[in-house]
């Protein structure tokens, strides 16, 4: 299975690396996994470093280094209907 490496886009001039990546079976698994970790530093995670989560993506790249996708953390949070 390949590994996928989901470097932390901060604005136009941050990047935090990421050194280890994760071994994921496939772009779409490796979407979900993003999606997941965007939800989790969103509602757990305070950084002096980062101060609006909302600005930032994962920029998922594979093993050669080539770009597989980009995920903006706006897509992790999902709007519910309204209810009457």
């Amino acid at each position: 299975m390949p590994r996928y490496f989901f470097h932390l886009r901060y604005g136009p001039d941050k990047l935090a690396a990421d050194p280890e990546g994760e071994i994921l079976a496939d772009p779409q698994v490796a979407r979900a996994h993003a999606l997941a970790a965007a939800r989790d530093l969103i509602a757990r995670t305070r950084s002096d470093f980062v101060r609006d989560w909302f600005i930032c993506s994962f920029e998922i790249v594979d093993e050669a280094g080539e770009p597989v996708l980009t995920l903006p953390f706006g897509e992790a949070v999902t709007q519910e209907p309204d209810r009457e």
